[in-house]
């Protein structure tokens, strides 16, 4: 490249706003941007639930307002290998994983990072809430302005090489303010509602999807006094903290309070079930996790107890805790106040102030 041609930047157009504005301000800055429509997901592609054709349009038509150009890929190949059937081994050996982190470090950071490589790009971009700067010839990533749209949490699989080739150009600005930028501009889908749930099951009931995938294996479900008071369809389409679509209602032992899914028993294929938020089977002071992994590149030392925060879920205010490195591949967290629901198979991800150092996958 020419060292007075502007720098090109491949970005994920989704076909919502968040990244449509992201490609706005990456052009405005002054870079040379080209827009990557993702197909991640090929199967009932024509149901009523699944809405790739719209967003594919809608991204078009945004490339079509800003004067880039867009071009479609599709992943769903490895996303099936390297997302997928990873989903479906945790669910059934009665984990709750959370695709959407490993679709971030496989498919949208890693599938994506190689294919705009191919197009010449010198940097990557999503509309992520998030940012990444370089500081002492590393790069860090940082949580988002807007803390109630913050998404590190889902990016903290990521590592150095990916980190030094993305930019988040969301990272200082509210989501309000991305709206209101998207209806200057006329774009179709200023207030277009954001994607909920997982990214390929959409809007789906969830149970009805994976029963699809998964056979059900109804077992007893028990409350703590274990006493059998009804029947689940399958460990598999429970989590722990769940508290609708259990189906015990109106039982005689019930105090009008909701049920709380608390335990699984996968050796007897048995759920169990409380019915006080604060009961001691929901709350955890520490967890232990594997598959750990430090953006930095470089694991804290094993003798080192550190004062950090973690989040156990997305929708979480950061916990205060020690961390423990065992290896290379597992932690422990002792936190000061214990934990709702603390879920093997979702992510423990660990903060420093507004640093992202990583996390791993807890085991229990």
């Amino acid at each position: 490249m020419n060292s007075g041609a502007k720098k090109r930047v491949v970005i994920g157009l989704s076909g919502g706003v968040d990244s449509s504005v992201a490609a706005w301000l990456l052009k405005e800055q002054g870079f040379e941007v080209v827009g990557l429509f993702m197909k991640n997901w090929e199967d009932d592609d024509d149901s009523e639930y699944c809405s790739t054709r719209q967003d594919w349009l809608d991204a078009v038509s945004v490339a079509d307002v800003l004067g880039i150009d867009i071009e479609a890929v599709n992943f769903s190949s490895e996303y099936k290998d390297r997302v997928f059937s990873i989903f479906l081994s945790e669910y059934s050996a009665g984990r709750t994983p959370n695709p959407d982190i490993l679709c971030n470090s496989e498919i949208k950071f890693k599938a994506f990072l190689d294919h705009a490589m191919k197009l010449g790009a010198d940097h990557i971009a999503t509309g992520h809430y998030a940012g990444v700067r370089e500081h002492g010839g590393s790069f860090e990533l940082l949580k988002a302005k807007d803390s109630s749209k913050d998404q590190s949490y889902f990016l903290h699989r990521l590592n150095q090489a990916q980190l030094s080739k993305t930019l988040f150009p969301l990272n200082d600005i509210e989501k309000t303010e991305v709206r209101k930028i998207a209806e200057k501009l006329g774009l179709s889908n200023a207030q277009k509602k954001d994607s909920t749930g997982i990214c390929f099951i959409g809007e789906r009931p969830f149970r009805e999807f994976l029963n699809r995938y998964l056979p059900t294996k109804p077992g007893p479900i028990c409350n703590d006094m274990n006493q059998v008071i009804g029947e689940h369809v399958g460990l598999s389409f429970y989590t722990l903290g769940q508290r609708k679509g259990i189906g015990v209602g109106g039982q005689k032992q019930s105090t009008g309070e909701p049920w709380y899914v608390a335990k699984k028993d996968l050796l007897n294929n048995t759920l169990f079930i409380v019915q006080v938020h604060d009961h001691p089977w929901l709350h955890h002071a520490q967890l232990e996790a594997e598959q750990a992994h430090f953006i930095s590149g470089q694991a804290p030392r094993f003798e080192e107890a550190l004062n950090i925060a973690a989040k156990t879920r997305y929708r979480q205010s950061d916990a205060a805790c020690v961390l423990k490195v065992s290896d290379e591949q597992h932690f422990n967290l002792k936190f000061e106040d214990a934990q709702f629901a603390v879920t093997p198979g979702q992510s423990a991800v660990l903060y420093d102030g507004e640093v992202c150092l990583g996390g791993g996958i807890i085991s229990r």
